[in-house]
């Protein structure tokens, strides 16, 4: 992180309770979409809406997950809205959902307009204490901090002139100003909910699915974040779900040393000009006005969102899901908005993002899953070095030790692998 800056808080967390909380919270976590679209162009929504309800079956309950995980469908102003259940995020499962899904959406019609946003839900639902208040308030301000990289990273819009859609649906002005440097998460969502300019359910971050404790902690803790665009990339819904958990886990690493702070005044201000040439009310009907955003402007939020995605890693290597880093790493170099502004397809713009995840997230091969088996069930073990396992290894799965070396590396990636000398041999750590 650039010029790190933490406010001090007397309620920071030990080490342990931070552990605690990593992991209660990963294992609770949901994340839940709204995706809105619009029908054909020039005809009632109500065909589609049919079409989607026999072919979608939504189950119309939180406790069944029915055979696409949606909950329901129904009109918008975009169109229609299709809400999905929560479920807990796994990357892969989440690509093969949405994969049928979008094909379904696509198969009747349905189009992606700047009317269209993809609105994702953070859901704890099984979490029976209150999450300290110091979490939310790390989660918030590296939100703010990155605010303008993540509109640019889940931009979608279909061209340079009208990269996102306008700043109504997800306004960051009352963000900017609130911070919990001076005032308690509590307040700022007071604040959220009374505002005269921005109804407190279309705020960039919107809070108003918490609830408070007399202590001021967290309980339910339920965080909506509006600002993505709606688009047809499976690979990106799948990633972005992911982004959204890795946040709330590295907001719980920061809660060991203080509040992290947006910056000091010049860079962010400048945050906040590159916020007001993104998200605006600028545009043609339902965009932004996004001429400002020039080849240098690009480069500037691709740095950004390089500086988020490096701050993020270590989780990501922890909770093993390396292939949606490497597909947000290829959207902060270029979302879905630059790609469709250069005349890409929905099915191009797959293809782009497929070719960007490393090649053990892409598929493994029976070399790689006679090594897993290897180390999983302790094959291979009792022997003196690491170097000597390796040589062994090497010799068993007639592969060069340079060779064993590229594969155990992209095992490290997928599962985590550590030298145990006690048993003289590899083993996994997730």
């Amino acid at each position: 992180m650039r010029d790190p800056i933490l406010f001090r808080r007397t309620d920071v967390l030990s080490p342990d309770e931070s552990d605690y909380w990593k992991d209660l919270l990963y294992r609770v976590s949901k994340i839940g979409t709204e995706v809105e679209v619009a029908p054909p162009k020039g005809e009632a929504r109500s065909r589609l809406e049919t079409f989607l309800h026999e072919a979608l079956g939504p189950s119309g309950s939180m406790e069944n997950l029915g055979p696409f995980g949606v909950l329901d469908v129904t009109p918008e102003h975009s169109g229609l809205e299709v809400r999905f259940i929560g479920r807990q995020p796994h990357f892969e499962a989440l690509h093969k959902q949405y994969s049928a899904i979008f094909a379904i959406l696509q198969e009747g019609g349905a189009r992606v307009r700047a009317t269209c946003g993809l609105h994702f839900h953070l859901l704890t639902p099984t979490l029976a204490e209150p999450a300290p208040e110091i979490i939310l308030a790390n989660m918030w301000n590296l939100v703010r901090r990155y605010a303008p990289e993540l509109r640019f990273l889940t931009s979608a819009g279909a061209n340079r002139g009208a990269l996102c859609r306008h700043r109504m649906y997800c306004s960051h002005l009352e963000m900017v100003r609130l911070s919990p440097g001076w005032m308690t998460m509590g307040k700022i969502a007071q604040e959220l909910k009374d505002s005269p300019r921005t109804p407190e359910h279309q705020n960039f971050l919107n809070l108003e699915h918490l609830g408070f404790t007399t202590t001021g902690d967290i309980l339910p803790l339920h965080l909506e974040f509006r600002f993505p665009d709606m688009h047809f990339s499976p690979l990106t819904v799948a990633a972005e779900s992911l982004l959204f958990l890795g946040l709330l886990l590295k907001a719980v690493d920061l809660s060991q040393y203080g509040v992290v702070h947006v910056g000091k005044i010049v860079p962010w201000q400048r945050k906040v000009d590159l916020l007001d040439m993104l998200s605006n009310n600028d545009g043609d009907l339902a965009t932004s006005g996004t001429g400002a955003v020039t080849d240098e402007v690009v480069s500037e939020l691709s740095e950004g969102a390089e500086e988020l995605l490096d701050l993020l890693a270590p989780v990501y290597d922890r909770i093993g899901h390396g292939a949606a880093l490497e597909v947000l790493r290829a959207l902060a170099r270029r979302p879905i908005s630059l790609l469709r502004s250069a005349g890409y397809s929905w099915e191009e713009i797959e293809g782009v993002l497929q070719e960007a995840m490393t090649a053990d997230d892409v598929g493994l091969d029976d070399t790689d899953r006679r090594l897993m088996q290897g180390i999983e069930l302790v094959e291979w073990s009792n022997l003196p070095s690491l170097e000597a396992w390796q040589w062994h290894a090497a010799r068993e799965l007639y592969l060069t030790p340079q060779e064993l070396e590229r594969r155990l590396q992209l095992l490290a990636k997928r599962r985590g692998v550590r030298w145990e000398p006690r048993l003289g041999t590899f083993m996994f750590t997730s």
